[in-house]
């Protein structure tokens, strides 16, 4: 989870009221955070990642100023307009759509604000952004740049500039292939012949979203004026990160002014702090809280976490949402910010009102002997991860992207599907241990995702060692097989990530439950290994049947 490490002085000037640092780590952990760690001054929190407006300290003294009850309800920022106007061309819209601005001036970058300022940009790219494919922030020098401002799509051998770090003009084939940032982000444009670009008005390169700033724009701590650009592929999240960093900027005393982005015909007006509208029950916060809470009581409650309560009556509350909150998505989100407000501690503890006798699931003892059959026969058990990606589930092993569970929206491309196989990931393990000595035998009783998209417990083995071969995994096959009291057979196999001829399915009723063999060289290659493979994989609720 993200961890905020802030000083505890620079804390107390943003907050602008006094708490001794022994009563704020007693009662910050109360609004949802965890304390990391506390050495002198400095103060390390840890929240959730739903709640990105909490991941600066700016944030946090915020939510602090409200849940102290030094200051309830919801924050209102001043806005003034500013004629800067940044048009969006077509050629952008199947690239990367959507961009938002806005300019904060009569910033001090003190030291604090820019370890915050950055800290938090990454935090924002990590979790909202998801690793910058959706939400990527761009944080300029205002003064040498000239708006109105033109966001368009260009050919990346086309246009060229000084990035931020280096001296000398690339093109932006060149960033990707060259710079420490195209290298890292160069996998979210490799799709398109045509690259994002924000210009001014004598056509100076402000960004190359979502890989890079240019040097002309770079901060220093004399930049008093800020332009902010924020680009993506979602309107709402954009608009999210630009709430999030240009009220962070006014926390520490910086002007926001407005901007207008014309595009496509029509004109949107940023940064938008104006509240949300979202209807709340009397009765259903009661009924998931378990609690007596009147109307009165919950829009104290609401206030202490910084909402405004509007139109009070005894069954339903209409609650003005912050335009920084990215994570109220349903009416269940405020129930939660109602318990926080009222206290975790508040809430009362009670026995169980039945005895029940507990006992093993179904499949339990099966799958605990499984493992003691793995465990006798030398093999170590891991527990790896249920989300991979297609690249390690198909490309790796040699097979078509076939029929997988995908994640609508993953925070990177590492994790985007849920596995179909243990192999892969048992494979990842051995890359992971390629320093420590031969041989390495390691299982997993873990679940994978069938073609119909349900839960399967499997079984599987690895083991790498310079005399792994096919006869030793088919006599590791028989002893699991006998000592758990399976009956089967074995047929030839032809797949992709092993050696032909040396691949076998298990059989059992006349039905094939797994498989087995020595793993290709090719697929060995793949996962960055060297030594041969033989590897293992079987649905474990077949077993013993």
């Amino acid at each position: 989870m993200p961890v905020v490490t802030f000083d505890y002085n620079d804390f107390i000037d943003i907050l602008g009221h006094k708490i001794s640092k022994d009563e704020l780590i007693e009662r910050l952990p109360m609004i949802g955070a965890g304390l990391d760690r506390v050495e002198e001054d400095e103060i390390s929190i840890e929240f959730f990642p739903d709640r990105p407006d909490l991941a600066s300290v700016e944030g946090i003294a915020r939510a602090s100023r409200a849940f102290f009850e030094f200051k309830t309800g919801l924050k209102n920022y001043d806005i003034k307009k500013s004629d800067i106007i940044t048009n969006v061309e077509p050629s952008v819209k199947k690239v990367r759509p959507f961009v938002t601005t806005a300019l904060v001036k009569k910033v001090t970058m003190t030291d604090e604000l820019i370890a915050s300022l950055m800290d938090l940009q990454e935090k924002l790219h990590l979790g909202l952004g998801r690793n910058r494919k959706k939400v990527a922030i761009g944080v300029h020098n205002f003064d040498p740049i000239e708006p109105p401002f033109t966001y368009k799509a260009v050919d990346p051998d086309s246009a060229e500039f000084v990035p931020l770090n280096k001296v000398e003009s690339m093109t932006l084939n060149e960033i990707l292939k060259h710079h420490e940032k195209g290298i890292d982000y160069a996998h979210i444009l490799e799709d398109f012949d045509r690259h994002p670009l924000i210009v001014d008005k004598y056509n100076n390169v402000l960004s190359y979203p979502p890989i890079i700033n240019g040097s002309l724009t770079e901060v220093t701590p004399f930049t008093t004026d800020l332009f902010i650009d924020v680009t993506g592929t979602d309107r709402k999240a954009i608009n999210y990160a630009l709430n999030i960093v240009t009220t962070s900027l006014a926390e520490r005393g910086g002007q926001v002014y407005s901007t207008k982005v014309n595009d496509n015909g029509k004109t949107y007006i940023s940064p938008d702090l104006n509240s949300v509208e979202r209807k709340l029950s009397v009765n259903y916060v009661n009924k998931i809280l378990g609690t007596k809470l009147n109307a009165k009581d919950i829009v104290l409650c609401l206030k202490k976490m910084g909402y405004n309560v509007l139109d009070l009556n005894e069954n339903e509350l209409k609650v003005d949402i912050p335009a920084w909150r990215a994570d109220i998505l349903h009416e269940i989100d405020l129930v939660e910010d109602v318990a926080v407000g009222y206290g975790f501690d508040k809430f009362e503890t009670d026995f169980p009102k039945a005895l029940t006798f507990g006992k093993s699931l179904p499949k339990h003892d099966l799958y605990e002997g499984l493992r003691h059959i793995m465990v006798g026969l030398g093999f170590n058990e891991v527990t790896t991860f249920t989300i991979s990606n297609e690249r390690d589930e198909f490309n790796k092993m040699g097979l078509n992207i076939g029929t997988r569970a995908q994640i609508e929206n993953p925070i990177g491309e590492e994790y985007s599907c849920l596995r179909v196989g243990l192999i892969p990931s048992l494979l990842k393990i051995l890359n992971e241990n390629r320093h420590h000595s031969l041989p390495q035998q390691i299982f997993e009783l873990g679940i994978v995702a069938d073609k119909s998209f349900k839960n399967q417990h499997f079984l599987g083995f690895v083991k790498i060692d310079a005399k792994a071969n096919f006869t030793e995994c088919k006599s590791l096959i028989d002893a699991i097989m006998r000592d758990s009291g399976t009956k089967y057979s074995i047929k030839d196999k032809d797949h992709p990530a092993f050696v032909k001829g040396r691949c076998a399915s298990v059989v059992c009723n006349n039905k094939e439950i797994g498989f087995f063999g020595e793993i290709h060289p090719k697929t060995i290659l793949e996962f960055e290994l060297e030594y041969p493979i033989i590897a293992f994989e079987i649905q474990a609720d077949m077993v013993n049947q």
